[in-house]
Formats: structure tokens, sequence, C-alpha cells
């Protein structure tokens, strides 16, 4: 990789030694058709992948309203300022800006894209608006500066980015499988400590637990900064999501208030009804409740753990809801029978299950944190290679 880079260094002191000029991005590529598809238009078998807002393709479609070598920036929505790159004909949907270079003798497309990938969470940070739905203006898009240098410059850059790209996803393949692996491993080993003789006995969660259900909150009174009377409102992004943005509200109260180590489950959601927590405190929504145990027979951290285990989160979503917004009811959660073995056997249930988690889903050690490097180190070389002096004009 050093010689790669020395070899753009080269190239750069040779063909632009007083710098690279910057272009707004506007004016560097056209826009491109979009058209609105109803939800029920798309097929998993359809020809031509359709981009959206989202990170990835929103669906299928029969038909395609661009050709490829795309850029396509997501407008609206979780994931406004989301960058993709297409290389195949597509349609570009109604929440998305499509662009592709004017002149590719002067910019090449996806060296614009490798260029705004680079400065995505800045752009997500500065230019995407956080209001009720999350929105970025095409007029901000279009004034972001890019650079052109020289096009063999730019085809260099490209095609290190894309060879380092493919290798990454291959390392980082194989650093999932092996995840999997754990993880499979790690169930493997969970069950097995649940698995209790005759002398342990069960007792529904209703007779040892009480359950409160959180609150409900206008978007307009969660507030991103905290203020005097004010605590973290906890939704279900917070727990499901990496680094998602806090947000407080005015006090409600006790009953609505979970402390750290207190477990939560998520009452309904087609991807997350049934799964509990323990981080964070704050006031929980009304779309979660608490479990709170009114025994000293069973410990917090054991129950949580029991109700973590797959079997439990799939015999939850078994019954209540539709099959489209899977809920939890309190009278469901009540019945599910808990083993209560002595304090001590309970202790060690957990050691042994923190050990595992540790290395399966801490991302500061094991597999996670490898994989986290292999990004790092990807994000950190093309930094290094989109770097270039501003020309100056006189």
């Amino acid at each position: 990789m050093i010689n790669k880079k020395n070899k753009i260094e080269k190239l750069i002191s040779e063909l632009c030694p007083d710098g690279v000029e910057f272009f707004e991005f506007g004016k560097l590529c056209n826009s491109l058709r979009k058209g609105t598809l109803k939800t029920g238009e798309l097929s998993d078998k359809g020809k031509y992948p359709v981009i959206n807002s989202g990170r990835s393709w929103y669906g299928r479609y029969d038909e395609y309203n661009n050709d490829g070598d795309s850029i396509a920036i997501a407008a609206r929505g979780e994931y406004a300022g989301f960058i993709n790159y297409i290389d195949e004909k597509f349609w570009a949907g109604g929440l998305c800006y499509p662009y592709s270079s004017k002149d590719k003798n002067t910019a090449i497309t996806k060296f614009i894209f490798y260029y705004l990938k680079e400065k995505q969470e800045y752009i997500r940070e500065t230019l995407v608006a956080r209001g009720s739905i999350p929105a970025i203006n095409k007029s901000d898009v279009d004034k972001i500066k890019i650079p052109v240098p020289p096009l063999v410059i730019q085809q260099e850059i490209v095609r290190i980015l894309d060879n380092f790209t493919e290798l990454e996803a291959e390392l980082e393949a194989e650093l999932e499988a092996e995840l999997e692996a754990r993880k499979k491993q790690y169930e493997y080993y969970r069950s097995g400590l649940f698995v209790f003789n005759d002398n342990i006995k069960y007792i529904e969660l209703k007779e040892i637990a009480e359950f409160s259900q959180g609150i409900q909150v206008d978007v307009s009174k969660q507030l991103l900064e905290p203020q005097e009377n004010f605590v973290r409102f906890l939704r279900i992004v917070d727990f499901v999501k990496e680094n998602e943005v806090p947000r407080y509200i005015k006090n409600p109260g006790q009953r609505y208030i979970k402390n750290e180590g207190d477990l939560v489950m998520i009452r309904y959601g087609a991807s997350a009804a049934g799964k509990v927590f323990l981080n964070y405190s704050g006031a929980i929504a009304n779309n979660m409740f608490q479990i709170k145990l009114i025994t000293k027979d069973i410990t917090t951290k054991f129950l949580y753990c029991y109700l973590s285990q797959p079997k439990m989160y799939n015999f939850l979503n078994s019954g209540g809801g539709s099959s489209t917004m899977p809920a939890i009811t309190f009278g469901q959660i009540g019945s599910v029978k808990i083993p209560v073995p002595p304090l001590e056997e309970q202790e060690r249930i957990v050691s042994i299950l923190d050990k595992f988690d540790a290395l399966v889903n801490d991302i500061s050690i094991g597999l996670p944190a490898e994989l986290k490097a292999r990004r790092q180190q990807y994000e950190y070389y093309r930094n290094k290679l989109l770097t270039f002096p501003e020309y100056a004009k006189k």
C-alpha cells in the first residue's frame, strides 16, 4: 500500500505541483431522473434494483430510469446523506438525489463517489436537518467542493480503492463468518447452561416481578441537549442502534424512569419485540416496559440472561400482535416460567455468559474489534489518498 501511495504522490508532484482545483459538486455532475414507486410495485424478482432513502436496495422493479456508473444520495429519513455508488441500470426513487459526472474525461463518477464517501459522516453531521424527519437539501449537496486532479490520478486512486475495497470485503467476510460461528457456539453453551435437573423449581414471572409501561412524548418535546429537570428519553433505537444521538425530555417522574441495570423489554416491532436490555438510564418510551423483580431469590442479571435466549425471543413472538407488528403483552410475559436455581448457581451462569458475551459482542476486544480495525484501516488509507492541497489562483 505504501508503494501505491508513493505513486500517487509522484503523480501529484509531477502533474499538479501547485495544488488541485476544487469545483462544486452540482457543477461537476448532472442530476438524474427519479420517480416514486408504490411498495406494491416492487418485487424480489424485479429485473432492476431500486435505490431510495436507505443504505441498500429498496427492492427491485422491472423498469429502470438511469444507467449505471451513478451516485445516489439519500434525501430523507434515518439515513439522509448516506451515499451509494450504482454500477448497473437502476431505478432512482423519489427520496434520493441521483447524479453522474457531466464530463467523464474531466471527473470520473466513481472518483467523485469515493471522495464524497470519505466525507459522508461530515456531510450527515453538518448538512442534514434533524427535524421530525431528517432531511438534506439538494442545494446544499450541490455546493460540496470536490477536488479534480488530472484524470490519470483519478484513475489510479479509483483502481487502488477498488482493489482495497474488494480485499476489505473478503477479509470482513472471513471475520464475519468466524464471528457467526462464535455466536452459534455461544448460543449452544448458553442453552446448555439453562438445562436444570428436576430439583429446580420454575415459577411464572408475574409471581416474582412487576411490569410498568413507558411514556409517550411528542417529538416536538424531545430535545437534543439536556436542560434542568430533564432526563434522557430512551427509545428503541437507543438500544438497538450504535451511536444514536440521545434525546431528552422533562422528567416525567419515577414511574417511568429506568435506572442503569434495570431490565427493560421492547413491546412491539417486527425485529425487536421481546428483546431485553439492561444498559442506559432515563425515561422509557411507551413501546417498551420495565420488569422489576419483587423477590431476592433471583437476580436481575440472571433473569436478563434467561430472557435473552433466542428460544425465549421466538416464544414471545409466537403469539400476540400481527405478522407485520408483533406485540408482547403483560399477560404474555407474565406467564413465562422462570427457573430459580440457588443464587450461587445463578452467579456462576452469569459469570460464564459475561465472558462469552465479551468475546462475541464487546467492540473493544475479540473479533468485533478486529472487524472495526479493518474498517478504520480502510478509512485511513482512503482519507490519505483523497486529501489534496487546493490550488490557489494567482
